[in-house]
């Protein structure tokens, strides 16, 4: 049973790992974030924001970023849960 064990599910689990590893690394994208913040600031300066929008948006962004990096340190300690 437990080679079994070893042959069919431990694979199957490293893949889901795996999976999930790179899904998050995708999804929480710091760099993209931080593209996006500077897009945000040069909008602004062209006059395409208004200052009110462009604090808005600023503020999310941060907020993204900053969420961004705690799932990534995350991962990097192998602390990441997954809940329903």
């Amino acid at each position: 049973m437990f080679i079994l064990d070893d042959l069919l599910i431990r694979p199957f689990v490293g893949i889901v790992d795996t999976l999930h590893t790179m899904a998050l690394s995708e999804l929480y994208d710091i760099e993209g974030l931080e593209d996006e913040l500077k897009e945000n600031q040069l909008l602004y300066e062209l006059g395409e924001r208004s200052e009110e929008e462009y604090q808005r948006r600023k503020e999310e962004i941060e907020a993204e970023i900053e969420i961004a990096r705690d799932v990534h340190e995350r991962l990097a300690s192998g602390r990441v849960e997954v809940k329903s």
